[in-house]
């Protein structure tokens, strides 16, 4: 009987290799090495005389050394594919000792002397009913005195709010804002020193001064300088229509500065930069908001002095490139 799946004979009993076996591949390799190199010493035959034997022996050294490789290479193959099988049965039954063909452990019984002693406690539960257990009679409470809740003193000086209300207005001088909207020259400058600090003190003139301070900085840095800006004659009435509400063409006389070299410039850096457009917009909706509480107390010759403060030249140039004053 011919053995199958073994050696030359495939999984049917034909001859040929099984593949899907352990080696198979290494079995094929070697058997095509083994021919190459008989192919070769008949092609190739070694010479006659008294050195045949050594040369006989030579020839078969390589076939040796092929087939030992050859069998290793099954062997490795072989521990392989036990040891995958061995996963995939872990794999299916992780938790059951028994798929291993090992016999899961059992409890060892108990000795006669445990079971009597666990016989009584056993005895207890099996005659428990199984009502549901009847609710503690209750305790007698004794009665409690109220206590009065402490009455207030009178004029007592304790706190009595946490005080976070926000800062209250405070009224300013306009020329006192004026100077502060201009921002000191130096730190020579005691009076608008002293102008932005008492500014500072009025939470709305504080945001205001702030983001115009932010705003010619930026400015600044795109080689854009407020004080150089070039600017036409102030009309006082343009800023009291913007004052009263009107926007747009009607005061576009009060964007005094017309160079379009530096409003195409100032007009690209809001398209291009995202923190500088919300710096000048927020900054246009405060100035907007300050100037249309302040401008009503103002004379004409304090509404020139106003337009010519860093911060009214950069509203002047921004407004103009965001198109708030209308077509140029």
């Amino acid at each position: 009987m011919r053995p199958r799946g073994r050696g030359m004979w495939d999984s049917q009993g034909r001859f040929g290799l099984d593949m899907t076996r352990p080696g198979g591949r290494a079995v094929l390799v070697g058997a095509v090495l083994t021919l190459l190199w008989l192919l070769a010493l008949l092609l190739f035959p070694s010479g006659s005389g008294g050195w045949g034997w050594v040369a006989g022996a030579s020839a078969l050294v390589p076939p040796v050394l092929i087939w030992i490789a050859v069998g290793l290479i099954r062997s490795i193959d072989a521990l392989r594919a036990e040891a995958e099988s061995l996963r995939a049965l872990l794999d299916q039954h992780p938790d059951r000792p028994d798929s291993l063909g090992v016999d899961a452990p059992r409890p060892a019984p108990r000795a006669p002397a445990a079971q009597a002693a666990y016989a009584p406690a056993a005895q207890v539960v099996r005659s428990t009913p199984t009502s549901a257990p009847r609710a503690a009679a209750p305790r007698a409470i004794a009665p409690q005195t109220a206590v009065p809740a402490p009455q207030p003193v009178p004029g007592d000086p304790r706190q009595t709010s946490l005080g976070f209300d926000a800062p209250s207005a405070v009224e300013l001088p306009p020329e006192i804002v004026i100077q502060a909207l201009n921002f000191p020259d130096g730190p020579e400058d005691h009076s608008a020193i002293a102008a932005l600090r008492e500014a500072l003190r009025d939470p709305d003139h504080a945001r205001l001064i702030r983001s115009a301070q932010d705003v010619v900085t930026l400015l600044a840095d795109r080689g854009i300088i407020t004080d150089e800006l070039p600017a036409g004659p102030t009309d006082a009435s343009a800023w009291r229509r913007f004052a009263d509400g009107q926007r747009g063409q009607a005061v576009s006389a009060m964007g005094a500065i017309t160079d379009p070299a530096v409003i195409e410039a100032a007009t690209l850096a809001m398209r291009g930069d995202d923190v500088f457009r919300d710096a000048v917009h927020h900054f246009l909706r405060l100035f907007d908001r300050g100037a249309t509480a302040l401008i009503p107390r103002l004379s004409d010759e304090e509404i020139v002095w106003l337009a010519e403060t860093r911060s009214a030249r950069a509203f002047m140039l921004l407004a103009r490139a965001a198109g708030l004053f209308g077509a140029t």
